[in-house]
């Protein structure tokens, strides 16, 4: 897919551009998609008591709200192909609100289950977000765009750990029931997650030069078939080993980020004896890291890119990812709160620069099938927070145990990055098209205030 005049800079408080309004809908829209993704797990605490879960009920839960996204990320990457990311967003978005206030309905493990399994579609979003900046941001900056997009996105899973308690005491405060409490709690998500896919629809628009359909009747973009079909470019993605190293990679960086998220409150609720509120906000410094973790895989990438290439991005990335692995261990022997804080701030800021730094990669993998590929490795994330969930829904194992293995798995998984590897063709292709982006910017990876 070949993409005219991308932006070369990333200028924040522009919004007159259609990158940059991109740019900020994008990261805007995945972070909504968080507060209905993970804005019951703060409250999971009321929600067991209100059911009468038991531990492998929430374990089935926890891995009901990922595994769905697996196939719908799949499914997402080749349709931003084929109607642009534009239109893909807004029926996400628009449909995807709809589980997120019905389960306030649910009334017993099946219902809510099915509740989670239903709103766990719209944890696809994170792919269309990668999409939408990797059409609109040239080489030298790509993996800036594509780290603080999905940073700033993935900060939701942190203020949704911090807000939704409080949207909860403040419904109580009106003299509501626990019980209906985080029923209504969940309207709030679901309302803000519908009106953000209108908004998307009528202020953005899918590549600088027009949206898809305008491109291909200008015949500057080829039509959505033959090489070119969502079966296709699928295909042309599924065949490549360095896809599925990057599948990986991501089930062991997203992957446990997610799977952080649906635990650490309830973890540390129980660990450490705290109340709700508080094991909420503790839970919710993880998240809170990608205000600037994220961002940082994705400077690094681009820096990395600067002296060592395509290469130097594979480097960078098997970095974070062994950091990650061996800090989460550590965080697993924590049974002190303030080094546990402590630890787990650290193995947060591996954990999100190694999938910033995942997603600095993918964009060079293959230019004809972006969508397919972004929504592999995209899938990738979802299926190993599936297989975690696993470890956390055992009675035999304690969550330390599981953090445990969670922790060496990652550092096994760092060593696939050893199969993403390019032709020299490619690695001076885009080392050139890097040094001609970046040469109209006063510096790579640059982030402007202007």
């Amino acid at each position: 897919m070949d993409i005219r005049n991308k932006a070369n800079r990333i200028r924040l408080f522009n919004f007159s551009t259609p990158q940059m309004r991109a740019f900020h809908f994008s990261w805007f829209a995945f972070h909504i998609c968080f507060f209905g993704w993970f804005g019951i797990a703060p409250l999971m605490a009321v929600v067991r008591d209100d059911l009468g879960l038991t531990k492998t009920q929430i374990g089935n839960t926890i891995i009901a709200s990922v595994a769905i996204t697996v196939i719908v990320r799949l499914a997402i990457g080749v349709l931003c192909d084929k109607i642009g990311p534009r239109k893909a967003y807004t029926w996400l978005l628009c449909l995807g609100s709809l589980p997120v206030m019905m389960i306030g309905f649910a009334d017993s493990f099946e219902s809510f289950f099915l509740a989670r399994l239903a709103i766990g579609a719209i944890g696809a979003s994170f792919v269309i977000t990668q999409y939408h900046t990797s059409v609109m941001f040239g080489p030298n900056v790509v993996g800036t765009a594509n780290a603080t997009t999905a940073g700033w996105g993935n900060l939701g899973g942190g203020t949704t750990q911090i807000l939704m308690p409080l949207i909860f005491s403040g419904i109580l405060m009106l003299g509501v029931e626990e019980t209906l409490g985080w029923r209504l709690a969940m309207v709030v998500p679901g309302i803000v997650l519908f009106l953000t896919g209108l908004a998307y629809y009528f202020f953005t628009q899918d590549a600088p030069n027009g949206n898809f359909d305008e491109l291909r009747e200008r015949g500057e973009l080829p039509k959505a078939e033959k090489e070119y079909s969502m079966a296709s470019t699928f295909g042309a993605a599924a065949k490549d080993i360095r896809v599925w190293a990057l599948f990986v990679v991501y089930a062991a960086c997203f992957g446990v980020e997610l799977t952080i998220n649906n635990i650490a409150a309830i973890y540390f609720f129980d660990t450490f004896d705290l109340d709700l509120a508080t094991a909420g906000m503790i839970a919710g410094l993880f998240g809170l890291m990608n205000l600037f973790a994220r961002t940082l895989g994705g400077v690094f990438s681009d820096l990395f890119a600067k002296s060592g290439g395509l290469k130097g991005r594979v480097r960078w990335l098997f970095i974070a990812m062994l950091c990650e692995g061996v800090a989460l261990m550590f965080f697993s022997q924590m049974h002190v709160l303030t080094l546990a804080i402590g630890i787990m701030l650290v193995f947060s800021l591996f954990t999100q620069m190694a999938e910033g730094a995942t997603f600095g990669v993918v964009p060079f993998v293959n230019r004809k099938a972006l969508g397919a590929v972004a929504g592999i490795v995209g899938a990738g994330g979802n299926a190993g927070a599936v297989a975690a969930g696993f470890l956390f829904r055992s009675e035999s194992l304690t969550y330390q145990q599981g953090l445990f293995y969670l922790g060496v798995a990652v550092s096994i998984a760092a060593f696939a990055t050893m199969l993403v590897r390019f032709s020299p063709q490619v690695l001076a292709e885009e080392d050139a098209a890097y040094r001609e982006a970046a040469g109209g910017s006063a510096a790579p990876a640059e982030l402007s205030l202007r």
